[in-house]
């Protein structure tokens, strides 16, 4: 998307309450333009406050995703994890600040984290799959310059848009219930089961069933940071069912909920600029080919909603969508996957509890700066977010995955070429535990189906494309093994 096709006909300076500057401004005021958009520096202070608070859980749940063993068997770090979150989301975020002058804030996308350790990580290295998020950074990066952004979203049908929020939403969901123990693999007749042998069992699946509800209970009464508030009540009920009933360290998923040590701690970059390209051999061309794809939709559908909504909410977007720095912003969101994958945590996408800080006034990227200078403080805290255990936090994730599910309503259950596409993206995402089998079933059935009605026009170039090399993608292994080609 070009700067000239998104941007109003009014300059920066004269964005968003449109009156004359006051005189004798001071140079902060002058920079973020907070009097010409109709802010105070004290609301963007408490603006820029509560969205950190509302997003902080990314700090505790990015590293649960990612947790776990690459191909060639090397643990990740967990303390390295949540220096890896925390940096990447500074970052982003203070970008956006200085650079884009809006209230968005970023941080590792959960869509995007579920895809690197669903598919990605499973078949490479941990630095050849940051090298995979470097490469999608860069394309969506390309893809806002050239103006193809906008091009894609308009040519990808709405509903298969709002099929794919849900789908990861239930792949999120899903990844949280297997981080909690609620759900096992199958030693019987079905391929899985409530706990381990059919039923649950122990402290910490009780604890993970307590704070899932609780946070359920604080959002149907709209208390703001309920996932935040929830997180941390769950975690002062583990401590002391922990020091009062001597759970055995084995217990706990992701270890007990103990300080170790002291409550400062110098960050842990170790993951920091491992990025491998190549070396991709005993995976194929094809299949790096569907990972990148794979990431650019896991990262690409959601930023151009969100900072639009957000940026709406703040009055700073036209009848039209436009809003002041909405390319910089659309830019820095791609680079999102490239400082991502650089700093070891995944790709960075802007989040929608970005419109918590606006709904207290914020209006202006000093609210973003704001919101990154406490995300960088969280480096030095570490020891503190690893008190949190992991079925806590799985509890956030099942609470996300629901949340994404909340675009049902946009879908059009009557019509079946609406319909069917959706349900396939939906339901294979988590059941083949890979976002690409949902996307590709829900394009092919929405080509086909149309086709069958006699509407091949409204399908469109593009989406016969994708048709064409999820087909090639699909089934190249069944016709090389037809035709005995190893």
């Amino acid at each position: 998307m070009t700067q000239s096709s998104v941007e109003p006909r009014t300059t920066a300076e004269d964005a968003g309450t449109g009156s004359r500057p006051p005189a004798g401004r001071s140079w902060l005021d002058r920079y973020f333009h907070i009097s010409h958009r109709g802010s105070t520096i004290p609301r963007e202070l408490r603006g820029g406050v509560t969205t950190f608070m509302a997003m902080a859980y990314i700090l505790l749940l990015n590293p649960l995703i990612l947790s776990g063993k690459d191909i060639g068997g090397d643990v990740l770090s967990q303390k390295a994890l949540i220096t890896a979150t925390a940096f990447a989301a500074a970052l982003t975020t203070l970008l956006m600040g200085f650079v884009g002058k809006v209230p968005l804030a970023l941080a590792a996308g959960l869509s995007v984290s579920g895809v690197v350790a669903g598919q990605v990580v499973p078949v490479m290295s941990w630095p050849q799959a940051m090298g995979m998020c470097v490469m999608y950074g860069a394309v969506i990066c390309l893809l806002v310059v050239t103006g193809l952004r906008e091009m894609i979203m308009n040519a990808i049908p709405l509903a298969l848009k709002h099929a794919i929020t849900m789908g990861i939403g239930m792949f999120v969901a899903l990844i949280g219930l297997v981080k909690a123990g609620f759900v096992h693999a199958s030693t019987g007749g079905g391929p899985v089961t409530l706990g381990p042998a059919g039923e649950l069992a122990g402290w910490p699946v009780l604890i993970f069933c307590v704070t899932l509800l609780l946070i359920f209970m604080l959002q149907a009464r709209k208390v703001p940071g309920a996932i935040l508030i929830g997180i941390v009540i769950g975690t002062v009920i583990a401590v002391v069912l922990n020091a009062v009933g001597h759970i055995s360290p084995k217990a706990w998923g992701s270890g007990p909920p103990e300080l170790s040590g002291g409550a400062v701690s110098m960050p842990d970059f170790s993951l920091f600029g491992k990025v491998e390209f190549g070396g991709w051999g005993q995976v194929g061309a094809m299949t790096v080919g569907m990972i990148v794809f794979t990431l650019v939709l896991a990262g690409f559908f959601d930023a151009m909603a969100t900072i639009i909504g957000v940026g709406t909410e703040a009055q700073l977007a036209d009848s039209k969508g436009r809003m002041p720095g909405l390319s910089k912003a659309l830019f820095i969101d791609g680079a999102g996957g490239v400082i991502g994958g650089v700093a070891g945590g995944s790709g960075q996408s802007v989040f929608v509890e970005s419109a918590t800080g606006v709904g207290e006034g914020a209006r202006t990227g000093f609210a973003s700066v704001i919101t990154g200078l406490l995300f960088a403080a969280c480096l030095f805290f570490t020891p503190i977010t690893q008190i949190v255990p992991g079925e806590v936090a799985a509890a956030a994730l099942v609470v996300i995955g629901a949340m994404m599910m909340q675009n049902a309503r946009h879908v059009d259950w009557s019509d079946r070429a609406v319909a069917v596409p959706v349900f396939l993206t939906v339901v294979l995402m988590p059941f083949t535990y890979a976002i690409t089998p949902g996307v590709a079933a829900g394009v092919i059935s929405y080509v086909a189906i149309r086709t069958a009605q006699g509407k091949v026009r409204e399908v469109g170039p593009f989406m016969w494309g994708l048709t064409v090399i999820f087909l090639v993608y699909y089934a190249l292994h069944p016709i090389e093994a037809w035709l005995g080609v190893s």
